[in-house]
């Protein structure tokens, strides 16, 4: 396993649309570019076991998201699922990307949503100079709000408690937590543990986890964008999903074998919320045949 340390130490500070932003780079520059987007309320830390067998054949471009991980965490930002979208996109221009994969994982489904759909409805040449998608991968995530089950303490942090909650989470909630939304054989390791722990609370990092969980009323006020991008690609989509996770499990492969067509599905029938940390091996293997099957 990679170690936090280890990770920062590899990684570099980057001035993004003004913010400091954390960015993690590796691979051959010469080869095909493959961004990981994290999802809430981790980093990118999140695809550390993935790192080195997904280097040996994409340049590979990740970063922390504002208010995530090692990146800064301003209280008075507004955390819009479009202004992670921008710093992606901004940083992607920085290193003169023209085309990108992507594989992403929960709140990072969203963005990458976001993302497609600015591809799907170019129309103007503003957005016809942005860097080009040339797939999506999605991991467990909230696809569709009408499936999404937020756990107890994701309810509590968008309730006018949410301050409050947020300053009385502690690691023994958080392990539970995580422990409620891995697999029942694939349980947290007490470094993995410590090591998320320690990204959301690096840089007071608590005080601002009421303010990134508005990403849940954001999928329903954007629904019908963000869900028409999958529907409408114009660039191969590919689900890997944990069906033991309890928010984004089963049910919402079932929602999206309904709505998107002809949907290209792996269900990991033994992994839950978090499945490139419960198995990264497997993950991998399953992300490189997709990737296999589009070049």
């Amino acid at each position: 396993m990679i170690t936090l340390s280890e990770w920062k130490e590899q990684g570099q500070f980057e001035t993004i649309n003004n913010q400091q932003i954390f960015t993690r780079q590796g691979g051959d520059k010469n080869s095909s570019v493959l961004l990981l987007i994290h999802g809430y309320p981790s980093a990118s830390w999140d695809w550390e076991g993935m790192w080195k067998a997904l280097t040996q054949c994409y340049y590979v471009i990740t970063l922390d998201m504002l208010g995530f991980g090692l990146s800064a965490k301003p209280k008075n930002a507004r955390y819009l699922i479009t202004e992670q979208a921008d710093i992606f996109h901004s940083y992607l221009k920085k290193l003169n990307i023209s085309h990108y994969h992507i594989l992403a994982h929960d709140y990072g489904d969203t963005v990458a949503q976001e993302m497609l759909a600015r591809q799907v409805t170019v129309n103007n040449s503003a957005d016809q100079d942005r860097p080009r998608i040339d797939s999506v991968c999605f991991l467990n995530g909230g696809l569709f709000p009408e499936t999404h089950r937020p756990l107890l303490i994701q309810k509590l942090l968008l309730s006018p408690l949410g301050v409050l909650v947020s300053k009385l989470t502690n690691k023994q909630r958080f392990e539970k937590n995580l422990q409620r939304i891995f697999g029942p054989d694939t349980q947290p390791t007490y470094e993995v543990v410590d090591t998320l722990w320690q990204l959301l609370n690096h840089n007071n990092g608590s005080a601002v986890m009421h303010k990134l969980i508005n990403y849940i009323p954001q999928r329903n006020q954007h629904r019908e964008r963000w869900v028409g991008a999958i529907i409408n690609s114009n660039v191969p989509v590919k689900l890997i999903n944990g069906t033991q996770d309890p928010i984004s499990g089963q049910h919402m492969v079932n929602r999206y074998r309904e709505l998107i067509p002809n949907a290209d599905v792996t269900e990991m029938p033994k992994l839950g919320h978090y499945p490139q940390i419960e198995d990264a091996e497997a993950i991998c293997e399953v992300y490189l045949q997709f990737r296999k099957t589009i070049r």
